[in-house]
This record gives structure tokens, C-alpha cells and sequence, in this order.
């Protein structure tokens, strides 16, 4: 596991695997990452609202083999892959994220969605599974450059 500066991690939180947190990133209470070996990435600048949880691996649930870690390796089927938060991404509270997806840069994800796949930048999606309803603005790079001069 890699933490960044200026990271914030509340209460009741699990973080398993491999996991790469960047700079100026809120994981809220209640979030679970489970990076297993493909791995969660969140960049700079990225929140994670309480009672989300992303998933960077799952089980087969189609019977094809026995399920749960107590189960030797040989005996299940695992897949999945890296699961990437771009900078400035947003996630609302109580959202699934499932494997192998990457949200681009800027993007929010309102409560309760689930995200089953890779999303554009710059958008708000919303739903189960999500959909786009709007833009989301890009004025927070220039915050973002505001922000980091102050530090100067």
C-alpha cells in the first residue's frame, strides 16, 4: 500500500490489497477497497463518500468453481483488474465500482450508482448501472492550480 500527503481515512474503513493513494484524497467512513492483486489507483485530489466500496477482483458466481478466500486458489476462479480513480473524480455515497474500470479525470458519480464500467471524463453519471445526465465543470483544475500555489 502507497499513501500520498495529505490524505484523509476515517473510521470503519477497510483497504485490502494493493492499493495507491494519491495526494489530497478523503476515503470517507465506511469505504471498502478491495485491491486484491490487480489493485485500486486514486490519483490527486479524488473523495470517496462513506459507504462506497470498489472492487478491483471478484469471484466467479456462475458455480464454475468454489467461492471465498478460505478456498485454495486452485479450486476457485478469480478475475478482475486495476481499478483507477483519475484525478478530481468524485464518488457519491453507497456506490459499487466493479473491476476493471477506470472513471477519467474530473468525473462524479452520484449516490448509489453502480459503475461496471470505464467512465469518460468530465461527466456526472448517475444509476444502476450509471448513465451521464451532465458535464461536470473543469474550473476545478484552476482551483486545483490556486490550491497548490498557496503551498508555495
Amino acid at each position: 500500500m502507497e499513501i500520498g500527503d495529505n490524505v484523509r481515512i476515517d473510521d470503519f474503513c477497510i483497504l485490502s490489497g494493493d492499493i495507491k493513494i494519491g495526494n489530497n484524497v478523503h476515503i470517507a467512513a465506511g469505504v471498502y477497497l478491495f485491491g486484491g492483486h490487480a489493485g485500486i489507483i486514486l490519483d490527486d485530489f479524488t473523495g470517496i463518500s462513506s459507504r462506497s466500496a470498489i472492487y478491483a477482483e471478484s469471484d466467479d458466481y456462475l458455480g464454475e468453481a468454489l467461492t471465498n478466500p478460505t478456498i485454495p486458489d486452485r479450486f476457485r476462479k478469480v478475475s478482475g483488474g486495476t481499478v483507477t480513480l483519475e484525478k478530481h473524480v468524485l464518488i457519491g455515497t453507497g456506490c459499487t465500482i466493479l473491476p476493471s474500470v477506470t472513471v477519467k479525470i474530473g468525473t462524479a458519480v452520484g449516490s448509489m450508482s453502480l459503475v461496471n464500467k470505464s467512465l469518460p471524463e468530465w461527466g456526472v453519471y448517475i444509476g444502476i448501472p450509471c448513465k451521464k445526465v451532465k458535464d461536470r465543470s473543469k474550473q476545478l483544475c484552476e482551483f486545483e492550480r490556486e490550491y497548490l500555489d498557496s503551498l508555495k
